[in-house]
């Protein structure tokens, strides 16, 4: 035949003759699917919800030392509680799978727990503290399915405990971890605050006399210092000023009053230190007085001896010269002394002063690393006493929390198979390989069956059709082909109707249902 639109006798013709090749297919792949829904083992699952709820306390009171998003932590508790041993226990606790437990791995036995546990979000638009709306979670839902409806809703119940238990464990461990890094941090921070104040009074003891503080004092030392000494050289040039006055009086007065050579001595010694101080040594006064003093004393060197100057002496002016003199001598001396020793300490500070830049540069160095170790050390102590309240918030559990809100509850009805889906897939499977077979079976027919069929085929006109004769046989077939057709109908329509009210609903149900619909 050629492919073309048939007309609507035709395919009603078609229909008709290929009745058998459309209902055999149609009623054995319905049959087919009506057995393997009744065989197949029904699934039950049983799911607990989660609510996930804030801290009671607002953050910015006290706030939690657990960071992330609520998906992230899911996450992760989600892959530490699909751990084999954690699976392998339940597994054991409940005998689950021990169909399959001696003829699988137990690798392939736990991935088969993993496929029957669901895990899903529940996402809402909340008001965040800016005032923008945004996603977030807000609870999640775990789900496990299984064959025997008890076993599938303790199972469920675990699973919801396990997240609980974990979540807590996790939030607490997570608060424990942080305060213990802190106060770690804390021991050793403190530490090294220890041993650079160590180093701080170490260094404070080799410059002690050049610290930045003391720069002041050392100034204001040096100061001094060069005063006291301008004030001792005044006091030095005025000493010497006497201590020539009183020699040049001393060589006036006689030191023994009865010998005349002694007495032009003193003359003599007394004129020359007065020209020396005018005139030099070969001025012929000078030469000529020196002369004269050495001769008188070759004459009296005996008794000089024991008459000399600074010795005995019988003249009281003498001794008075004599003993003020000594005096300014050691006032002379006590000046000088004191000269020194000034400078000396002048010369101390001086360094102090000139060493302070570079003392002060490194002490300023040590100084500002100390700054920064004690604020770091403070911190860090603030921070310890937040964490400390954090920890104490998750042990209270008064930080976010898992709350179940609806557990895990028996299961009435499988979710597998869905007996009207693979039923009314039965049927379209059926009646698409009833049709194909018939359409098959009609392209494949090379036979005439109308007098327009043999006209297309030979090209000849009909001239005459010969009716179909239906005898007695024919008709007692029929009415026995109808007979069983009837009653394959009224078994099919009990099956269908015992199916309906054991695998789908009650009649009972369905009655009141259409009765109800119908009040309304």
């Amino acid at each position: 035949m050629e492919e073309n639109t048939l007309e609507f006798k035709a395919l009603a013709r078609i229909v008709k003759r290929r009745k058998l090749e459309i209902i055999l297919p149609i009623i054995a792949i319905f049959l087919i699917a009506l057995v393997g829904a009744v065989l197949w083992p029904p699934t039950y699952r049983s799911s607990s919800t989660i609510l996930i709820e804030e801290q009671e306390i607002p953050p910015e009171y006290v706030m939690s030392t657990v960071t992330g998003y609520a998906e992230q932590r899911l996450q992760t508790i989600s892959q530490r509680i699909m751990t084999y041993n954690r699976l392998m226990e339940i597994i054991n606790r409940f005998n689950l799978y021990a169909d399959i437990r001696g003829k699988s791995s137990m690798e392939e036995v736990v991935q088969k727990m993993r496929d029957s546990i669901q895990f899903e979000t529940i996402s809402a638009d909340v008001i965040d503290r800016t005032g923008r709306a945004k996603a977030a979670t807000i609870a999640f839902t775990v789900s496990y399915e299984g064959e025997k409806p008890e076993v599938v809703q303790q199972v469920a119940n675990v699973l919801a405990s396990l997240y609980l238990e974990e979540n807590l464990k996790s939030r607490e461990e997570k608060s424990a971890g942080a305060s213990r890094f802190i106060e770690e941090e804390g021991k050793q921070i403190q530490t090294q605050l220890a041993e650079l104040d160590g180093k701080i009074a170490t260094f404070k003891q080799s410059n002690l006399n050049s610290l930045p503080e003391l720069t002041q004092f050392n100034l204001q030392t040096l100061q001094r210092s060069d005063q006291e000494i301008d004030q001792l050289n005044n006091q030095l040039r005025s000493l010497k000023e006497k201590e020539s006055s009183l020699l040049t009086q001393l060589a006036s007065v006689p030191q023994d009053l009865a010998n005349p050579d002694k007495e032009r001595l003193k003359e003599l010694r007394a004129k020359i230190v007065s020209l020396r101080t005018r005139y030099s040594e070969e001025y012929p006064d000078v030469v000529k007085s020196k002369q004269e003093i050495a001769e008188l004393e070759r004459r009296l060197s005996s008794g000089r001896q024991q008459t000399a100057l600074g010795g005995q002496s019988d003249n009281p002016a003498y001794i008075a010269l004599s003993a003020q003199l000594a005096g300014i001598r050691s006032d002379i001396n006590s000046v000088n002394n004191q000269i020194s020793d000034t400078r000396s300490r002048r010369d101390s500070y001086r360094n102090r002063i000139e060493s302070g830049p570079r003392t002060e540069e490194q002490y300023k160095l040590l100084i500002m690393e100390r700054n920064n170790l004690q604020a770091k050390y403070d911190d860090l102590m603030k921070k310890g006493m937040e964490a400390k309240v954090a920890q104490g918030l998750e042990k209270t559990q008064m930080g976010e929390r898992f709350t179940l809100i609806d557990p895990a509850r028996l299961p009435e009805e499988p979710v597998s198979p869905n007996i009207p889906v693979v039923l009314l897939l039965g049927l379209i499977l059926g009646t698409g390989a009833g049709v194909g077979t018939a359409s098959l079976r009609e392209f494949s027919d090379k036979s005439a069956h109308l007098p327009e069929d043999l006209e297309r085929i030979t090209q000849l006109n009909v001239l005459a059709a010969i009716p179909e004769i239906v005898t007695n046989e024919d008709r007692e077939r029929g009415k026995k082909r109808r007979k069983l057709m009837l009653i394959l109908s009224g078994v099919a329509a009990v099956c269908g109707l015992l199916i309906f009210h054991f695998m789908i609903m009650d009649l009972d149900i369905l009655i009141a249902r259409i009765m109800r619909q119908l009040a309304l």
